[in-house]
């Protein structure tokens, strides 16, 4: 008999990852029980059937069983006589004497025990080692929760300290450190500055008529006041509009809003740890005696007329928002105190008898600028500028203005109301509202119920994890530090400006300007670049990170950080990844290739799934060498119309290929499948017309309908039409002729693609003017805008022949609201998903601030609504809308089936080996979506919304069978 087969059930503990972690029995018997042998057999039947780590170190202290508690009893053999009736012959009995050692009893047990002892034991180790990976887990959590919380509350001072720290160093060791470019500035701004808002602090405490910011200047120290001043300034003047200049008005209310978003934040962190401290209790009961005590406080307060302490008790509960006046006031003070303190001396050799060139680094001054680029209109506006010196070298050291705040290094709060959700600390509002105060009353308004599927599908899209593809980032780095200008990076080098000529100043002047603006264009985006290289650094050492979601009015998701993110450009989506690996498999080496050669573009994504594998298979060589050698090799990727996402699936791709197992490589890269001009897609269903549905892929076809170039065709054949005719009679002709040999798909892309958003004329014509322009062939400038408006007005018409329908919704909803604004009513509607929108677009007010500086300007929402802005933005709001509630529908049920899943509008990605599951999954929430009566419920809303109108009768609609777009391909693709 073996002991695994005995009648044992040990109280034992599991062992994690080696060591000895068996425990001893409580109490045992004198008797040793050698149980090697047993103990062998254990191990290795365990060590067979489980699949994580178990070590039993036997050399240490042997496995030790424990017998049943009856079988060393003295009386034992009698009670088992007496009960049971057993003839036993009493000299096979040994009765044992007070300290002879026990022998051991085995009752031999069925041969079920054993496997149940043995099941029960793995159960055991199972949940030792779940419970252990959970401790693990929480104090790994609990580190970047600790982490994060950090980064949000401590950013502004743990600057401040590090220009202090720079101070004093400067100070003890008499030398100026060696800085970069922009914190060799700030550390000469920082002291002045800091002590001249000191000093307005101390002066407005003593002033008896206190200025209106005088309660808001108090509330943080001088030294964060500084550094937040600095950094915003300098923020701004990094992508002006006008070089080396901002608005008053712009810079006061961001730098009095970013004051404001830090007092709140200090007010929310104190209030934390006051909670903490107070261990205030969970129990409602608890909470009500406090809330009365305060209650009593606050009336007796008030009965002795101590109204200040009553608003500073009251204050602690609730953070009031300053609104933009108190902004506007605060900031305009605090940019005068930079302009009193912030000076540059310009880096030339002078005498030593003369005095040093000392100058203000800003100074407040009034210019015309226009209120949009381009508008000849120009009315004057007070500016701040600043001195060349400060912009000299900025775009190089932009990298060190990047804002404190990074992705989160915890999943996001889960969303609960209207501010209650995203990060940790920092003010995170569920909505984009700018200001609406219609639009926050309906979200404030709207119970947690309705909006419960909403919040769900931000918390899906909030809690997938990203990290840096390090290897991408290398070669961005190497291709930037070699001066840029290749893989869609900017050139770091400015245009030269043309000499002066002799003669006609005419072209020169023209000519300079046009160098001066491409040279700010290039500023600015080198900028850009920068701080977006600035995060990846900042995040490429990271485990992972997310990207809290919020919406903007008409229900679409985005990010909420606003730099490194995948709704931004290649850049950013070239060197994001999924933080969690899966093997690839069968099909999702399949979709990688589809994927490598949807990113490679040029007509290949227009091709069929069988010839964009096969171009792919054609191209392996360069493939693998664009992997292994990226910067000094053939540099195929570089071709890609996407070439930093081109160069991560080239990577992938390659390490699959070259594995011996390529299916059970593990794929990182998010696969991509993007709606076929998803906008026209949701008028297709929506009015049911077969052809518009065949036209955008909502019908299967041997390879995907290209629209773009459907209504390139029809724009040639009208032009070709025209360019044959008189140019006398016909003024067109000559400019049909000229254009016949430009118009291809990328001419009329913009266009189509934006018409269903309610392009104009004017938005038309200006996107065909900046593809001519790049395609350079019209060099003089009133020809090529002539050109534009014929070739905008052309493509209108073409797009009107096809998608009749689709512009019959359009006008009926675009008639909707033109009924509903002539009542000076804003539009609203609630989406499927339940999320109520408010067209924001109200005649704004001029409200005059008298600050410091200037008398500023500021405009804010009316009480008359936008009639032509009502009426023209309703179609692609409502539009925008639905495709919203498509992508967090999918969202949602890509949670349930267990996928990674991220949206950005009409594209979703998953990883490669769900590609298929994905497909299915978002197909079927089309199909759902438009299974209801849209526009039908529309129209109800509209009738119960607003009953004194009438509205228009429901445009018709054709016999579609919507169950097509789960047989098409080609839908998403």
């Amino acid at each position: 008999m073996t002991a695994a087969a005995a009648s044992f059930f040990p109280a034992l503990q599991a062992p994690i990852y080696g060591g000895n972690a068996w425990r001893k029995p409580a109490t045992r018997c004198n008797c040793e029980r050698k149980t090697y042998s047993a103990f062998n057999s254990l191990s290795n039947s365990l060590r067979s059937s489980v699949s994580f780590p178990i070590n039993f170190d036997s050399s240490a202290q042997p496995l030790r069983l424990q017998p049943l508690a009856d079988s060393v009893q003295e009386n034992f053999t009698e009670t088992l006589d007496g009960s049971m009736n057993l003839q036993v012959p009493m000299s096979g009995i040994h009765h044992i004497t007070q300290g002879e050692p026990c022998q051991r009893i085995f009752i031999r047990d069925p041969p079920w025990i054993g496997s149940l002892f043995l099941k029960g034991l793995y159960k055991s180790v199972e949940k030792e080692v779940k419970l252990e990976f959970k401790e693990i887990g929480k104090r790994k959590y609990n580190l970047l929760r600790r982490r994060q919380i950090k980064a949000e509350t401590e950013a502004w001072e743990k600057m401040a300290e590090e220009y202090k720290e720079l101070e004093r160093e400067m100070c003890e060791k008499k030398l100026a450190p060696n800085l970069p470019y922009v914190k060799t500035l700030f550390l000469g701004w920082f002291e002045p500055l800091k002590q001249a808002i000191e000093k307005e602090q101390k002066k407005q405490q003593t002033k008896k008529q206190k200025a209106a910011f005088a309660p808001h200047i108090e509330l943080l120290s001088a030294d964060k006041m500084a550094v937040i001043v600095m950094y915003k300034m300098m923020g701004l003047l990094m992508v002006a509009q006008q070089d080396g200049c901002v608005q008053v008005v712009q810079a006061a209310v961001q730098i009095g809003g970013a004051i404001e978003q830090e007092v709140r934040i200090q007010s929310l962190l104190e209030k934390a740890r006051s909670n903490q401290r107070t261990k205030v209790p969970g129990d409602a009961q608890c909470l009500s005696k406090e809330k009365e005590v305060l209650r009593k406080r606050v009336n007796g307060l008030i009965r002795r007329r101590r109204l200040k302490e009553v608003q500073k008790l009251l204050k602690k509960e609730e953070f009031k928002a300053w609104g933009r006046d108190t902004q506007a006031k605060l900031g305009s003070c605090l940019i005068q105190l930079l302009i009193e303190s912030a000076f540059v001396q310009p880096p030339v050799s002078q005498s030593p008898d003369s005095p040093p060139d000392i100058r203000p680094a800003f100074w407040h001054s009034f210019k015309p600028v226009a209120k949009t680029p381009g508008q000849k209109l120009v009315k004057k506006y007070g500016v701040i500028e600043c001195d060349p010196i400060v912009l000299a070298g900025l775009d190089r050291t932009a990298k060190q203005m990047l804002i404190p705040y990074i992705p989160m290094l915890v999943p996001p709060k889960r969303w609960k109301g209207y501010d209650k959700g995203g990060h940790l600390f920092l003010p995170s509002y569920v909505m984009r509202t700018h200001g609406s105060s219609r639009q926050q009353d309906a979200m404030k308004n709207i119970s947690g119920k309705q909006m419960q599927k909403v919040f769900e599908a931000l918390d899906m899209l909030g809690s997938t994890k990203w990290r840096v593809n390090r290897r991408v980032l290398s070669v961005m780095e190497s291709i930037w530090s070699q001066g840029g200008n290749a893989a869609g990076l900017v050139d770091r080098k400015d245009v030269p400006i043309p000499e002066k000529p002799l003669g006609d100043l005419t072209k020169w002047k023209r000519s300079m300007w046009k160098a001066k603006k491409i040279n700010q264009e290039l500023h600015s985006q080198r900028c850009d670049v920068e701080l977006k290289l600035s995060v990846a650094r900042k995040m490429k050492d990271e485990e992972g990170f997310y990207y809290p979601h919020n919406l903007d009015f008409r229900g679409r998701a985005y990010p909420m950080h606003p730099h490194l993110n995948h709704l931004s450009s290649d850049l950013c989506r070239g060197v994001l990844e999924f933080a969690e690996g899966r093997p690839l498999g069968k099909s999702g080496l399949h979709w990688l290739k589809i994927h490598l050669a949807n990113l490679y573009a040029g007509g290949v994504e227009k091709l069929s799934y069988d010839r964009r594998l096969a171009f792919v298979d054609d191209h392996l060589d360069s493939i693998f060498d664009s992997a292994s050698n990226p910067v000094h090799g053939d540099r195929w990727w570089l071709a890609a119309e996407d070439p930093f996402q081109c160069l991560a699936a080239c990577i992938n791709l390659s390490e699959a290929l070259r594995s011996s197992s390529p299916h059970t490589v593990i794929s990182h890269l998010p696969i991509h499948q993007d709606g076929s001009c998803n906008g026209l897609q949701h008028y297709a269903a929506l009015g049911r017309d077969t052809f518009e549905a065949a036209a955008v892929n909502l019908v299967a076809g041997d390879k995907p309908a290209d629209v773009y170039s459907e209504i390139a065709a029809r724009v040639h054949n009208i032009m070709i039409r025209d360019g044959s005719q008189d140019p006398t009679t016909n003024p067109n002709a000559l400019l049909a002729k000229i254009l016949i040999d430009q118009v291809d798909r990328k001419l009329v892309k913009q266009t189509v693609m934006t018409s269903v958003y309610g392009v104009t004329f004017v938005g038309a014509r200006e996107q065909i003017k900046k593809r001519l322009g790049e395609k350079g062939l019209i060099s003089d400038d009133r020809l090529l805008f002539q050109a534009a408006c014929y070739a905008a007005k052309v493509t209108l018409a073409a797009l009107g022949e096809i998608f009749g329908a689709a512009r019959g919704i359009m006008s009926w909803l675009g008639d909707c609201a033109k009924v509903i604004a002539a009542d000076n009513q804003p539009v609203r509607w609630t989406t499927p998903l339940g999320l109520p929108v408010v067209q924001p677009y109200y005649r704004s007010e001029r409200h005059l601030v008298r600050t410091s500086l200037q008398v500023l300007a500021l405009q804010r929402e009316g009480n008359s609504v936008d009639v032509r802005k009502q009426r023209t933005a309703f179609p692609p709001n409502f539009v925008h809308s639905l495709d919203g509630s498509h992508m967090m529908l999918t969202a949602l049920a890509c949670r349930d089936a267990g996928l990674r899943f991220a949206g950005v509008h009409d594209s979703f990605w998953t990883h490669a080996c769900d590609v298929d599951q994905m497909n299915l999954i978002l197909r079927e929430k089309f199909v759902e979506l438009y299974s209801m009566p849209v526009l039908d419920t529309l129209l109800e809303e509209f009738e119960t919304t607003y009953p004194g109108l009438t509205f228009p009768p429901l445009p018709e609609r054709g016999d579609f069978d919507l169950r097509e777009v789960l047989k098409s391909p080609y839908f998403f693709n």
